[in-house]
């Protein structure tokens, strides 16, 4: 039985189709009977060329089109095979700028608030506030009774540390040295 098919050719995510006559069973790109036309879907703007009479005598002879041959022959047929598609709002954008005109649309309402509303504190808003103060209050409190104590413990280390350098080293010996020296000689 024969078929008109699609034979792939042309690179790795570059293909461009031969319509070619064949038999059925026969490998997709080996030998063909007839070449009717090209199909490139990845070239901008596709191309889709078939010879029309060529095709039709072939189908008269009784060759069978596969579902996609007979699909782009129809589309081939209708004069534009691939119409420029229009750009059109997703369903979540057109709700979006539905929203946007009604909010135009709609008179804005001016409320204006007396002194007393306005320096009012809410008691929403102090509670919490007070709450969050007082815990942090709670864990600052141990904080700086800790730093007091490692103070306390530092100061002594730092004067034993001072006291260790001058009498050993030799540079501060020598230092000291001179200097009793200087005030003997006076």
């Amino acid at each position: 039985m024969l078929k008109i098919k699609l034979a792939r050719f042309g690179k790795k995510n570059q293909p461009h189709f031969r319509i070619i006559v064949n038999e059925a069973r026969t490998k997709r790109d080996g030998e063909y009977m007839a070449l009717i036309g090209h199909y490139s879907p990845a070239q901008t703007p596709k191309i889709l060329e078939i010879d029309v009479k060529a095709f039709e005598e072939w189908l008269a002879k009784g060759a069978q089109p596969t579902d996609t041959v007979a699909s782009l022959f129809k589309r081939f047929k209708s004069g534009n095979p691939f119409p420029k598609k229009t750009n059109t709002l997703s369903k979540k954008a057109k709700a979006k700028l539905i929203a946007e005109k009604e909010a135009a649309n709609k008179p804005v309402e001016k409320t204006v608030k007396t002194p007393t509303e306005v320096a009012e504190p809410s008691t929403e808003v102090v509670e919490p506030a007070v709450e969050i103060a007082e815990a942090v209050a709670e864990v600052v409190e141990p904080a700086v009774e800790i730093a007091e104590a490692v103070a306390e413990v530092v100061e002594p280390a730092v004067e034993i540390a001072e006291a260790v350098a001058v009498s050993t080293s030799p540079a501060i010996k020598k230092t000291k040295v001179v200097e009793t020296e200087k005030e003997e000689a006076k």
